[in-house]
């Protein structure tokens, strides 16, 4: 079965199952545009997640569906935390076997040598979207300074390919709007609500970046990491949607229905409340702001962030 014809059958069952419909227009398969997959087994290991961490176990398509697929949820895109080059392909040949894995963002320094080779050997597989590396989302003038970062930059625009940050906004908002002007056309992707913190009581520090950040058309921000716990005990995590509303409504208010994504963050999410109770406070949040934009933020806004995904769809 090729991907079209999986996405096709996917969404027709996920659309029986209600009361969680694909899409509220168009029946379109619901994607979550943050998920990691990893293989602790494998006689290398993985360099993440670490051995204590209780996310130190083999996760699979298979595991994240058996959570998402019940909710209408039918495509990931897998986001590469591994710093280890080969970790990207190893990516890219689970997502060949699973239509499920609708693309890969890969994970490649922009200062290394070998930069340029590995982009595009990677490229080459039409699910590569894009990257997100750590010296990236960090952020500093000396990298913004350096030549070979705006040469990396251009090629991965020229690729038609995204780019990630992990960035805290609060703290570093002027690194992602100085990307934003060095590479016009490259699309730049907020991880995690851009480092919000307590939903309740959005910084100001993290208000003011986030209205910086959404003066350029071409930075979208993910509604990933939203239900972190604060305590030790999952079961507290608030779980009503009015809760986030102070977060969420600011995001929408800066980059509105065509700019915001929907991402669970799993597997590092089920530390946090349940899929369930994440994918409900996201879609009534959605939801409550029209048809339209429910299925902008399910499907329609990952294909304009990450370009390549478009012609997948």
């Amino acid at each position: 079965m090729d991907r079209r014809t999986f996405l096709r059958a996917a969404a027709s069952a996920a659309a029986a199952l209600g009361p969680w419909p694909a899409s509220a227009l168009s029946g379109l398969p619901i994607v979550d545009t943050h998920t990691h997959f990893y293989d602790p087994t494998r006689p290398q290991g993985v360099p993440w997640p670490d051995k204590k961490s209780p996310l130190h176990r083999r996760v699979f398509p298979d595991d994240w569906a058996q959570l998402a697929a019940p909710l209408g949820v039918t495509s990931a895109i897998a986001v590469e935390a591994s710093i280890w080059v080969e970790d990207n392909q190893w990516l890219l040949d689970l997502a060949k076997r699973d239509p499920r894995i609708a693309g890969v963002v890969g994970n490649l320094d922009p200062l290394a040598t070998e930069f340029t080779a590995n982009l595009r050997r990677f490229a080459q597989t039409p699910g590569f979207l894009g990257i997100r590396n750590g010296r990236i989302s960090a952020g500093s003038d000396t990298l913004l300074a350096d030549p070979g970062f705006r040469v990396a930059l251009k090629q991965m625009a020229d690729l038609g390919l995204s780019l990630d940050l992990h960035t805290d906004v609060a703290v570093n908002a002027a690194f992602p709007a100085a990307l934003a002007g060095m590479a016009p056309g490259l699309p730049l992707i907020l991880n995690h609500l851009g480092g919000a913190r307590d939903p309740q009581r959005p910084s100001d520090a993290w208000k003011s970046g986030i209205r910086l950040l959404g003066k350029h058309p071409l930075v979208f921000c993910k509604i990933s990491g939203l239900m972190a716990p604060k305590t030790d005990d999952p079961d507290r995590v608030p779980q009503d949607t009015g809760y986030y509303a102070p977060v969420l409504e600011h995001l929408w208010e800066n980059f509105g229905e065509n700019r915001l994504l929907y991402g669970s963050n799993w597997p590092v999410s089920h530390t946090g409340a349940s899929h369930a109770a994440l994918f409900r406070v996201v879609q009534e949040f959605f939801r409550g702001k029209g048809a339209g934009a429910e299925e902008k933020a399910f499907v329609k806004n990952a294909r304009a962030a990450y370009r390549r995904l478009a012609s997948m769809f």
